[in-house]
């Protein structure tokens, strides 16, 4: 119904940049938040950055400064822009969205949806 494709990931050596899309598709009325988490084998996920539709952002304290987020809502596409990777940014990044669907006739429905993930490996 409603799908998001994440690309962008690899490897990177500390010090380096790499940029991660997400876009979405689908029976999208709207989408208010979008963003992306990671995570490490053994560890919970973690939010790493979010934004909204009308451009509100928040972001890890661990990635403040180095990571951007942004939009193109006419595409339905977040972006990551990650520099000065560092090693402990190893980890599979995962897009998120809170979607707005359309349900038949006029309805609408509420849906929280996940990408694949996308492998980032920071290392020298």
């Amino acid at each position: 119904q409603v799908q998001l494709v994440e690309s962008g990931g690899g490897l990177v050596q500390p010090g380096g940049s790499l940029r991660l899309s997400c876009a979405a598709s689908g029976s999208i009325a709207s989408i208010n938040v979008m963003g992306w988490y990671r995570q490490v084998p053994g560890k919970q996920r973690e939010l790493v950055a979010t934004m909204t539709e009308s451009g509100s952002t928040n972001y890890a304290d661990s990635v403040k400064g180095r990571f951007t987020i942004s939009r193109d809502n006419a595409k339905n596409t977040v972006y990551l822009q990650m520099s000065s990777l560092k090693i402990e940014d190893t980890a599979v990044y995962s897009c998120h969205a809170s979607v707005l669907t359309f349900v038949g006739g006029a309805g609408f429905r509420s849906l929280e949806v996940w990408g694949q993930g996308t492998l980032v490996t920071v290392s020298s």
